[in-house]
C-alpha cells in the first residue's frame, strides 16, 4: 500500500517545498495531472513542468495524461524524467499500439478510467500494463468528492487483474482523505493519490500519519 502525492494539489508557488514534504514523509511517488483543455475541461502542466522537478528528487514521476491524443507527446514526456505514464481508455486511439510506446521509452504503462467507464473495458489492455488508474471523480479538477460507483469497481478490477497471474496494482485518484481511505483500501486499491486532501490540510504532517496507519492495519488484517 503506498500514497502518492498529487502536486495538482500543491503550491504553485512552492513546488520545491511540496516536493520535499512527500520525501520527508517517506512518499515514493510524485503524481502529475497533465490536462490538455480538450479530453478534460481545464489546462495543467506541460513536459517543462516534469522536467522542472525530475532534479530536485529521485521520487518516481507518475505522469497521468488526460490528453486526447497522448501518442503525440511522449517523447517530450519521456525526455521530461517520467518514470511512469498513464492514459485513458476512453481516447479514440489504438491503445495496445500507445501502451506499446510507452513501454519503448523505458517508461512503466498505465490505463486510467473515468468514472463512466466500466472496468471490463480495459479487459484486453490489462497485459499491455504495469498499474490501472481508476478516477474517483469526474476528471479535471481537485477537490471533488468520491463517488460510490467508482469504489465498487475496485473488487472488479481486483478481480479481473488476478485472472491474469500477473502483479497490477491499482491506484486511485480523486477524493481520497483520511475519512476515507482505508474503505478504499478494503475495495482493493494499492496506491493512493492524494492532492487536495493532503496539501490542502493545516496539518498535513498528521492526515500522512493517520493514513499511512490505515495502509498499515488494511495491510496486517490481509495477511492474518
Amino acid at each position: 500500500m503506498e500514497i502518492a502525492a498529487s502536486l495538482l494539489g500543491a503550491n504553485l508557488l512552492h513546488l520545491e517545498r511540496d516536493v520535499r514534504l512527500a520525501e520527508k514523509w517517506g512518499l515514493r511517488i510524485i503524481h502529475f495531472d497533465q490536462m490538455d483543455g480538450h479530453f478534460v475541461p481545464n489546462i495543467a502542466f506541460g513536459p517543462a513542468f516534469v522536467s522542472a522537478i525530475r532534479p530536485i528528487t529521485r521520487c518516481i514521476l507518475d505522469v497521468h495524461l488526460m490528453l486526447s491524443d497522448p501518442m503525440q507527446y511522449l517523447d517530450a514526456f519521456a525526455a521530461a524524467g517520467a518514470d511512469s505514464i498513464t492514459i485513458h481508455a476512453e481516447i479514440d486511439a489504438d491503445i495496445p499500439e500507445v501502451l506499446n510506446a510507452i513501454h519503448a521509452r523505458n517508461c512503466k504503462t498505465c490505463i486510467s478510467i473515468n468514472p463512466e467507464t466500466p472496468p471490463e473495458a480495459i479487459k484486453t489492455f490489462l497485459k499491455y500494463c504495469d498499474m490501472v488508474l481508476v478516477m474517483m471523480v469526474q476528471p479535471g479538477f481537485g477537490g471533488q468528492t468520491i463517488r460510490d460507483d467508482c469504489v465498487a469497481k475496485l473488487p472488479v478490477l481486483k478481480r479481473m487483474i488476478a485472472r491474469t497471474g500477473r502483479r497490477i496494482p491499482i491506484e486511485v485518484d480523486g477524493g481520497i482523505n483520511r475519512e476515507n481511505a482505508e474503505r478504499i483500501l478494503e475495495a482493493g486499491a494499492d496506491i493512493l493519490v492524494m492532492g487536495t486532501g493532503l496539501y490542502g490540510e493545516d496539518d498535513p504532517d498528521r492526515i500522512i500519519k493517520e493514513v499511512k496507519e490505515a495502509c498499515d492495519a488494511h495491510f496486517n488484517r490481509t495477511r492474518r
